[in-house]
């Protein structure tokens, strides 16, 4: 019978969450904003896409908590595919012509929306799976050093480093290798972006315990240990076997 365990609705749940987040923030992240000054510094310019990546983050820690690397790995290719569909469609939306109706958005008008680039494509398919792929090696090899404890650690370090590697590569090759952007408001970009990013995944740690405690008693504290240790033997598994 289809998800015919607890476990098996929970990973629905959390991809879900993954692939619509990951989909959204890839759609709106051409739109940069400014922020500031503050404290007579700025302003500052970044991503309006940074705003769903927080729900991701969180989604990828619990999936590699209980489902392993190859859960992840695995959901990363599916959801990366997922984005080029979305452009795809996009792209096929833009081709064809607005009815000429006052009712009816304007092809400029939903273009300037979604006009998005091949440069962007490209960048952010590269950008989520060179961070997932960082995010898994960094999660594990972490939790392998602590042996299964200080989950704010893997959970927070692993993000700190993934989403700097992403957010680089998504500016720079959306914006700042086609000219779009002077390399000193790349910098600026990427590193506002990067800070806000940092914060959040800072103060989203208690968040990550609370969804924890929310799987385990949905799954049940035994079975919860047994999924956790099947993932960790699993990872180990295939550490070794590397």
């Amino acid at each position: 019978m289809l998800f015919n365990s607890r476990k098996d609705i929970v990973f629905i749940v959390l991809a879900g969450i993954f692939i619509t987040n990951a989909i959204v923030a890839e759609l709106i992240g051409s739109k940069l904003i400014q922020v500031g000054p503050f404290f007579n510094l700025g302003p500052f310019i970044m991503s309006i896409g940074i705003i769903p990546w927080p729900v991701v983050f969180i989604s990828t820690d619990i999936i590699n908590e209980y489902y392993g690397r190859k859960g992840v790995v695995k959901l990363s290719f599916i959801t990366a595919a997922l984005i080029a569909y979305a452009f795809v469609i996009l792209f096929f939306a833009m081709w064809v012509k607005a009815a000429p109706i006052s009712a009816s958005v304007t092809d400029n008008q939903f273009n300037a929306v979604f006009g998005q680039s091949m440069w962007i494509i490209v960048a952010s398919i590269i950008a989520f799976m060179t961070s997932q792929f960082v995010d898994v090696f960094l999660f594990w090899l972490l939790r392998d050093k602590t042996g299964g404890k200080m989950m704010w650690l893997r959970s927070t370090g692993s993000t700190v480093v993934s989403q700097l590697i992403d957010t680089f590569i998504v500016l720079g090759i959306a914006f700042w290798l086609p000219g779009k952007m002077s390399t000193s408001v790349f910098l600026n970009a990427a590193l506002t972006s990067y800070s806000i990013k940092l914060v959040i995944a800072v103060a989203l740690t208690p968040v990550i315990y609370l969804v924890h405690f929310v799987v385990d008693k949905y799954l049940g504290d035994e079975e919860s240990h047994h999924i956790v240790k099947q993932s960790a033997e699993a990872s180990l598994h295939h550490k070794v076997a590397d």
